[in-house]
């Protein structure tokens, strides 16, 4: 292949013309814009008000260098079509975004900033984010960043979209670097308590061990192991506990919510917190993942009362799911904070088009 970018025989369609132009009418009329693409998280987020526009039609891989790790999509390609075709050349998204259904795109996972179990061992979708190419709100074309790491200079727009919910502009594409997928791989099941889980878990990551997963359902521990086959192997030997057969099934029942723990009518809260944090005395159902630092709660516990043993521990929660989509479901922000954001939402989207209010009220 050498330099040579490769395009892959998926479905294309460039609509950045006719979102360009919906952006446009919008400004005339002072109509917000509500953006979509699958519709697979739409769930996520504060409750938004206005007009959909779609992004599903933009689409297509429009460059993929296998030699450079790098590939360009539209933002309306589905996840399914770019994880197929890193996979017929043995690559991959290395931060597992969660799909949350088969009609996820690569631009629900870039603006949601979401990744899966893999991303404290192999890092953030912003980690990964090259460059991009957006419509502001003003319903101008920019491109961002380029296809290799030291093209970006200044502030990185790139990856501030990354995350961002549709707040700063509509993303058109984004370009990022894949990784090969690992040699061997599997995944050990021990019987563990939650303080011995959180442990354990901090103890191996202190160590040259080859973990791209660790997950504690509350009663069971599962810790996948990912690299050359001697340091899966010697890995394995030093652990210890027993394989899981079929893991790949239940690292993707974590990623895209699909385990038991997961049902149920209760709000599910994301918590963050350091890793080595003991067990949060908040009543509910706990899973913890990213090895300890990211815990998911099943809980109708008053809200202000989860934001404070997460703020006593020095970290945050997301309302996740459920619960009252019109309040505040992320974490409120100190003033200096919300001010940044305020000035960022100004500069990106001066009438406030795109997904007025997904992120906090009143931008």
């Amino acid at each position: 292949m050498g330099n040579q970018t490769e395009r892959v025989a998926t479905d294309t369609l460039d609509s950045s013309e006719l979102l360009q132009e919906q952006v446009r009418a919008a400004l005339r009329s002072g109509t917000g814009l509500q953006i979509s693409g699958g519709g697979s998280k739409s769930f996520y987020g504060r409750r938004v008000s206005g007009v959909t526009l779609s992004t599903a039609a933009h689409r297509g891989i429009v460059g993929y260098d296998p030699s450079e790790l790098v590939l360009t999509a539209r933002c309306g390609t589905p996840l399914s079509e770019i994880e197929a075709a890193l996979a017929e050349r043995n690559q991959m998204l290395a931060f597992e975004p969660p799909h949350f259904g088969g009609a996820a795109t690569l631009g629900g996972a870039i603006a949601t900033g979401l990744s899966g179990p893999r991303r404290p061992y192999a890092g953030s979708a912003r980690d990964f984010v090259l460059g991009a190419k957006i419509i502001n709100g003003q319903a101008e074309v920019l491109a961002f960043g380029g296809q290799v790491m030291k093209n970006v200079a200044g502030y990185d727009v790139a990856r501030l979209m990354t995350g961002a919910l549709g707040t700063l502009g509509v993303l058109l594409e984004v370009s990022l670097k894949v990784l090969p997928r690992p040699a061997a791989e599997l995944t050990l099941v021990q019987h563990r308590t939650p303080a011995e889980a959180i442990d354990v878990m901090n103890i191996w990551a202190r160590r040259p061990l080859p973990l791209s997963g660790c997950c504690f359902d509350g009663d069971r521990l599962y810790v996948r192991l990912s690299g050359a086959e001697p340091a899966v192997r010697a890995a394995h030997d030093r652990i210890g506990g027993e394989i899981l057969k079929d893991d790949r099934s239940f690292w993707l029942s974590v990623r895209d919510q699909q385990h038991a723990f997961f049902d149920g009518p209760l709000p599910l809260w994301r918590v963050a917190v350091p890793p080595a944090t003991p067990p949060l005395d908040i009543p509910g159902k706990w899973l913890l993942d990213w090895g300890g630092s990211q815990r998911w709660l099943r809980s109708d516990a008053d809200a202000p009362a989860i934001h404070r043993h997460a703020s006593r521990a020095g970290g945050h929660v997301t309302l996740f799911r459920g619960g009252d989509r019109s309040g505040d479901v992320f974490h409120p922000l100190v003033p200096d904070l919300m001010e940044l954001h305020r000035r960022i939402k100004a500069a990106m989207d001066p009438e406030q088009v795109f997904n007025p209010g997904r992120m906090y009220a009143g931008f």
